[in-house]
């Protein structure tokens, strides 16, 4: 998620996607049944207030009207959304639900989850005060002006300018906002973010906009341009300062973390269980690919046979061999029918700027307010401060890669997004959750291994596993390091013994733990997938139910998992696995 990317993990994940609606009229729902009209009222009043709370993710669903804005991160600024969403979740639990349709009712329920989930990362986490990645994945990322076609480059070169006057500003509140002593993992973070962003608003913000040809305009930008990266360097030297007082008191503990999966993703399943079901998918995972190396790499052990699947790069490149891939998979996708493709969009493949690597792969597609605007598929280089050998370990190999693609793009993520842009709920075309998104798109690389891809190649599956293993250890380790203890470098090992990672891969996911405690959601909602999907077929014939069971899941937009499962199946919405 990233935003997903990582991710906007405070509502939704910072993935948005492509539409056919104009970008300056109101997303509606279309319920022929609607019998509360106050609740229509009620949900786009909910919409615009959140939209002038939080500009910034306005702008990345394509409302340019709060275009150079950022959030109040004020104490009074912070305190006022907590207000309004205290306000709204009264209003929402106020409504009859016998009065409202049953779209109404799954809008009302959807409504309240987004609100429960923002609250916690606000209130119970306290992620302003602790966290450096709530202001560095949810407002001081300017790649919508630079990146996204949506006006003419001098309009948005205005609108840049208008953004990065308020940085500053911004930088002021960061710094009263944030808590010293700091865990080192948040530190590093945070100083690599900070300076990152410098580097881009006077860097490739200014090379983007080089062909605007009015001299007081360039001149106005850069001294925007260049007030703003001053604050973030400042910014960044006033935290590595705090090295000095550096902990590692970044767990949540037990109790917030399940308040966390409750608040956010609607699953209040005991801690006990959830670890017995991540390591029995680890397992699962490594008994697979035990089986695969026995026919690719006779004879090796696991890091051997990992090693010569990772030792064939892709030829010319990632982002070369990534733009390859997109065709054949989409090909793949009609060929054995497994789900719906709407639309005629593409996705493009890039590298991804130097501020925005920590993570290897993500996807940035324009929100449900734009229109005909492209999608970016971003690959990050190895950092070069690496070694030469651990550099080359974290180039994927050729499979590896392929997964990734599936996952970033067909049919993961922005085919998720082709399917919620058009969905009939308006917060299934507005909030896609962080872990229907991530859970989705994970859930793809294993349906497409099992639908055929590769045509049983074992290389081709241990690529498949290297990534479903990578989000293993991803969910224990959210689980041991926020709830039971472990360490970052007790996770670091985990990535590389029990899953088979490369060691730039094993630090940098080590780390994101740390910061992203939502991590986890990959695996445990590729798990809830796979258990709705088997309830949903089995009395519709299996496999052949398949497209009907995708394109329906995708439709609903992005809620929680339990709220569709009971869409889908009836009952009460809740985890099952």
């Amino acid at each position: 998620m990233r935003h997903v990317l990582l991710s906007l993990l405070l509502a939704a994940v910072p993935l948005t996607a492509c539409s056919e609606g104009p970008s300056n009229q109101a997303v509606t729902v279309t319920d022929g049944a609607v019998v509360d009209p106050q609740w229509d009222g009620f949900s786009k009043e909910f919409i615009e207030g959140y939209f002038k709370h939080d500009p910034y993710f306005a702008v990345y669903q394509g409302r340019h009207d709060f275009d150079g804005q950022l959030p109040d991160w004020s104490e009074a600024g912070l305190k006022a959304q907590i207000d309004f969403l205290k306000g709204a979740l009264n209003k929402a639990e106020g409504f009859d639900t016998g009065k409202l349709s049953k779209e109404q009712a799954f809008e009302r329920e959807y409504l309240i989850s987004v609100v429960k989930g923002r609250l916690f990362w606000l209130e119970d986490a306290d992620k302003p005060h602790r966290n450096p990645s709530f202001y560095i994945e949810s407002g001081l990322d300017p790649n919508v002006y630079i990146a996204r076609p949506y006006a003419d480059p001098a309009t948005r070169m205005k609108a840049f300018i208008a953004f990065a006057k308020t940085v500053p500003g911004a930088a002021v509140n960061i710094r009263a906002n944030l808590k010293m002593p700091m865990p080192a993992s948040f530190i590093d973070f945070g100083t690599a973010g900070f300076k990152g962003l410098a580097d881009y608003y006077t860097g490739d913000a200014k090379a983007a906009f080089a062909s605007v040809k009015d001299e007081a305009l360039q001149k106005e930008f850069d001294e925007a341009a260049g007030a703003a990266s001053k604050s973030m360097r400042e910014l960044a030297i006033w935290l590595e300062n705090g090295r000095k007082t550096q902990t590692q008191d970044f767990a949540l503990g037990a109790d917030r973390f399940s308040r966390m999966l409750s608040a956010t993703e609607m699953v209040d399943t005991p801690l006990d269980e959830l670890e017995k079901v991540g390591q029995a998918d680890l397992k699962r995972n490594q008994d697979a690919l035990k089986a695969a190396c026995a026919t690719f790499a006779p004879g090796a052990d696991i890091p051997a046979c990992m090693a010569k699947m990772n030792a064939r790069k892709p030829e010319g490149g990632v982002v070369a061999a990534a733009r390859k891939q997109l065709p054949g998979l989409k090909a793949f996708i009609a060929e054995k029918d497994i789900v719906s493709i709407p639309g005629t969009e593409e996705a493009q493949v890039e590298e991804s700027p130097p501020y925005n690597r920590q993570n290897s792969a993500y996807i940035d597609i324009p929100g449900p307010y734009e229109k005909g605007l492209p999608s970016v598929y971003y690959i990050s280089p190895p950092d070069p401060a690496w070694s030469k050998a651990v550099q080359d370990g974290y180039v994927p190999g050729e499979k590896d890669l392929l997964f990734t693609s599936v996952h970033e793009v067909w049919p993961g993520h922005f085919l998720n997004f082709l399917h919620s842009n058009r969905s009939k709920f308006t917060f299934g075309k507005i909030f896609v959750g962080y872990a229907f998104a991530e859970g989705w798109a994970h859930y793809a690389e294993e349906m497409m291994w099992d639908a055929g891809l590769g045509n049983g190649d074992p290389e081709t599956h241990i690529g498949q596993l290297s990534n479903a293993l990578l989000r293993d250890c991803r969910y224990l380790s959210a689980i041991g390091m926020h709830a039971r203890g472990m360490t970052q470098e007790q996770s670091r090992k985990m990535f590389v013994e029990q899953c088979y990672q490369d060691e730039g891969n094993a630090r940098q996911q080590a780390a994101r733990g740390t910061y992203d405690p939502a991590y986890l959601n990959y695996t445990m909602a590729k798990l809830l997938i796979r258990k709705l999907r088997e309830d949903w077929t089995k009395d519709k014939g299996g496999r052949t139910a398949w497209k009907a069971f995708h394109d329906g899941f995708l439709s609903y937009g992005g809620p929680p998992i339990p709220l569709v499962r009971a869409q889908m199946m009836g009952g009460d919405a809740k985890a099952v696995f």
